[in-house]
């Protein structure tokens, strides 16, 4: 089975608590998680530049489709039950501006809000899903 690469910020407490919910969640085992670290055009099959990859997480679907930032959360959010009304809401008009606006805030200030709610390694992905 081919899954999504999810590609994240692995020096960042705050991603790996999200990370970390996220595998959680993916009850079909349709995501593989990997740290930015380990990105390779060979692994994904596609180019990214550094410089992208470290402002948001990244999704390169099978098909060698990217999405990223909150298009890849509303993207992931439809495979995992859970999460499907929340992808649903970021499909109605204006959510997507008002999703992206939201990110970038969280992206630009991810390593404080990791101090702001005690995240250390407590937060850390514990091996994440292969």
């Amino acid at each position: 089975m081919t899954r999504h690469l999810l590609f994240f910020d692995s020096d960042c407490p705050f991603c790996q608590l999200q990370i970390r919910l996220l595998s959680k969640l993916d009850w079909f085992n349709k995501v593989e998680f990997i740290p930015l670290k380990k990105f390779s055009e060979s692994l994904s099959g596609v180019h990214i530049e550094e410089n992208e990859l470290n402002q948001a997480i990244h999704c390169v679907t099978p098909k060698k489709t990217i999405f990223k930032g909150p298009e890849a959360i509303r993207f992931l959010a439809m495979r995992m039950p859970l999460l499907v009304p929340m992808s649903l809401i970021m499909w109605l008009p204006g959510m997507m501006f008002i999703a992206q606006k939201i990110y970038n805030l969280i992206s630009k200030n991810r390593y404080v809000l990791s101090k702001f709610i005690g995240c250390k390694d407590s937060c850390a992905v514990e091996g994440s899903k292969k």
